[in-house]
């Protein structure tokens, strides 16, 4: 057998000078020669030389990186990012990680959309322009920056970053990965009334929680949060509304915000000031149908410290301000 025919493929098609032209290396790369070109014009693929004619000529390291642009190429990653991997100022690693979030964020969106046409396939005719509206007055998948905003916007001012920032954080929804269509419409539901003109002076909060009550919001936020804290294993064993620690706590944070004491009187007063009111409680309503059940939200904690301070007053309370009377 003689040498030549022992000569790798790639081999053959070289010229003397061990170069090829961009027909060849194309051929032999299996694109075309427009790729080759497109590739050589934005400097990935560095030309050996040219010829005496002034055609490109590529040495023999072009075609295994014009395969590792193919490769790369690929996996859907823009022509400069592969640049930066072929020049070594960006990591192979770091690239297929962006990839990943990017290609997570494309199938959330896919996900919410998929869940918000079967919520308008499966509803009334007479709902579906209500619904539509609903939905397309949202990004998909939704933004939870209206949501903050509104809460930034109701509570307090001048409440210390460090609160407000916990107070968001547990009150504002993340939307779920693989919403059901329930969940779009309860998050859409969020988004419009978040949204929308917050009416009257007030901004929907309770007397208590008004500065110009008297009361320290940045006292009672603190207690709240831990009455909260002390109220969720309360509401994860599904025990019902009853005296003890969490309560205690919960009243104590209205006192010490309006430097008062925890007495009868103090507590039946406080029980008329927290109402409810129909606003906020569908805000946590609709949270409710987008939480993990495990997880209770600060309105389920707060309606159910309210429930417990309205059967403390019945059951201790009551009774000792009729023998004061």
């Amino acid at each position: 057998m003689s040498s030549d025919s022992k000569r790798s493929p790639d081999h053959a098609w070289r010229r003397p000078d061990h170069t090829w032209s961009i027909g060849e290396l194309a051929e032999r790369a299996g694109v075309t020669v427009k790729t080759v070109r497109f590739y050589s014009d934005r400097g990935l693929l560095p030309e050996a030389g040219r010829s005496a004619g002034g055609h490109r000529r590529y040495g023999p390291e072009a075609l295994d990186r014009l395969r590792l642009i193919r490769s790369l190429r690929t996996l859907d990653l823009p022509v400069p990012e592969v640049g930066r991997i072929l020049d070594e100022e960006d990591t192979l690693e770091d690239a297929i990680a962006g990839q990943l979030r990017e290609i997570g964020s494309r199938m959330a969106a896919l996900r919410w959309r998929e869940a918000a046409l079967h919520l308008l396939r499966d509803c009334a005719p007479e709902e579906r322009v209500d619904r539509l509206r609903l939905i397309g007055a949202m990004t998909t998948p939704p933004s939870t920056a209206p949501l903050a905003r509104f809460w930034r916007r109701w509570l307090p001012p001048r409440l210390p970053s460090r609160l407000v920032t916990t107070i968001v954080e547990q009150a504002v929804p993340q939307p779920p990965a693989d919403p059901t269509p329930s969940q779009v419409l309860a998050f859409a539901r969020l988004h419009a009334f978040t949204s929308g003109d917050c009416r009257g002076t007030d901004r929907g909060q309770p007397a208590a929680h008004r500065s110009d009550q008297g009361y320290r919001p940045a006292v009672l936020y603190d207690g709240l949060i831990e009455a909260f804290a002390l109220a969720s294993p309360e509401l994860r064993a599904q025990r019902a509304p009853h005296q003890g620690e969490a309560l205690d706590c919960f009243v104590s944070a209205y006192a010490r915000a309006c430097g008062a004491r925890d007495t009868p009187a103090f507590r039946h007063g406080l029980s008329a000031q927290l109402a409810a009111d129909p606003r906020i409680d569908g805000y946590w309503r609709l949270v409710a149908e987008l939480s993990d059940p495990s997880q209770p939200t600060p309105g389920a904690a707060h309606d159910w410290l309210r429930a417990a301070l309205v059967e403390d007053e019945l059951t201790v309370h009551e009774p000792a301000m009729r023998a004061q009377g």
